[in-house]
């Protein structure tokens, strides 16, 4: 499994997707994988990477959040969660893209 987190160094909420990844990591029992960071620095690579804000997780190549704001901008993005709208998914939510 291949886990990218990819951010911009002017969004706060990358770091607590990190973190809530590790966690996620740890509950699923895979310690074993490592999540490469992946800074993205312009819009312009922010556009060919097709990023829709930061952070996004990406798994295997696939975001498990999907939206259909993939503008490719250097933006903080918004999850959806049971909670309401967070700038990381929640650690459960994680898991779930963790193990589907």
């Amino acid at each position: 499994m291949n886990i990218e987190l990819f951010y911009f160094a002017g969004c706060p909420n990358w770091h607590l997707a990190q973190e809530r990844l590790r966690e996620a990591l740890t509950v699923v029992g895979r310690l074993d994988l490592q999540v490469g960071l992946r800074p993205v620095e312009t819009d312009e690579q922010a556009r060919k990477l097709g990023f829709p804000g930061s952070p996004t997780i990406r798994i295997n190549g696939r975001d498990p959040f999907p939206t259909a704001d993939d503008v490719g901008s250097l933006s903080c993005r918004v999850y959806s969660t049971p909670e309401g709208l967070a700038g990381s998914p929640t650690l459960d939510q994680l898991v779930q893209a963790l193990t589907q």
